[in-house]
């Protein structure tokens, strides 16, 4: 009962997509930090080489680049070829964070290939890489500490978005599925797989969002501030640890009440 013990990501080897920028940056920073051996991934090289350096003086875990464009499936295999290779003792956490969205002003202007490219990255490579992946995760899980995988969805995959996004937000929508099918089966293989649902953080997919409605977005969040890098740190780190390892098959919503903040309580209390 421990609280070093139950929240320790310490020495645990971890793959974070998408994690030299925006939220897969909060959550590769929170994971070395902690003592993790944390592998990042997109199609960025230099990104990622620069996020390792400086990850790296911070210590006390370690963060290795490995450049991937995941919409290309025969890069993906490769990737798993090179972490297989790199880890061939396992690995204890997958993070499914790499992702695009598209918006247009209306939804006769929205395109087709829209659909093709955040269906492909947003939704396949989750399973793709799982899938991928199996054999890695399943040498370090065990009934005591279970290996995880934790997607990344949105809480655009809970509510209709604002925005003209309909190919994102279904998308994100079919990460929340996927991530309970995906527990549902792999469970047994003492790997729990669980999904994030953000709300507003600063990242590249949000920044032109909230440069233009920073205020309004806030007015609408409960806790009257968007996301901090500690928040998407901890809900990762939580359930990668011994902490959540009886939880499968959720969608968490990290979002500061803001799924359920358009109409904000002003009762006294």
């Amino acid at each position: 009962m421990d609280i070093q013990s139950l929240f320790s990501v310490k020495d645990k080897v971890v793959v974070v997509t998408g994690g030299g920028s925006g939220i897969g940056l909060m959550i590769t920073t929170g994971f070395v930090k902690n003592g993790a051996k944390v592998y990042i991934t997109s199609r960025k090289a230099q990104v990622l080489a620069k996020t390792a350096e400086t990850l790296n003086a911070m210590g006390p875990g370690r963060c290795i680049p490995l450049a991937c464009d995941l919409q290309d499936y025969a890069q993906t295999q490769e990737l798993a070829s090179k972490l297989a290779s790199l880890e061939p003792q396992g690995i204890n956490v997958l993070v499914n964070n790499s992702g695009a969205t598209w918006g247009e002003n209306s939804l006769a202007d929205y395109p087709d290939k829209a659909w093709t490219k955040l269906m492909t990255l947003n939704v396949q490579r989750v399973f793709t890489l799982t899938q991928l992946l199996l054999p890695l995760l399943e040498k370090k899980a065990s009934k005591a500490e279970p290996s995880s995988v934790i997607n990344i969805g949105s809480i655009d995959g809970l509510k209709v978005p604002a925005l003209i996004t309909p190919a994102y937000a279904a998308s994100k929508a079919a990460v929340h599925h996927l991530t309970r099918v995906l527990a549902a089966n792999l469970g047994e293989k003492n790997i729990t797989v669980n999904a994030i649902a953000p709300g507003p953080f600063q990242s590249h997919m949000m920044k032109a969002t909230l440069e233009s409605a920073h205020d309004v977005i806030v007015s609408r969040i409960p806790m009257r501030r968007i996301g901090s890098p500690e928040d998407m740190a901890a809900s990762c780190i939580y359930l990668a640890s011994r902490g959540g390892a009886y939880v499968n098959g959720v969608v968490i919503t990290v979002d500061g009440g803001s799924i359920i903040g358009n109409q904000p309580y002003t009762a006294n209390l």
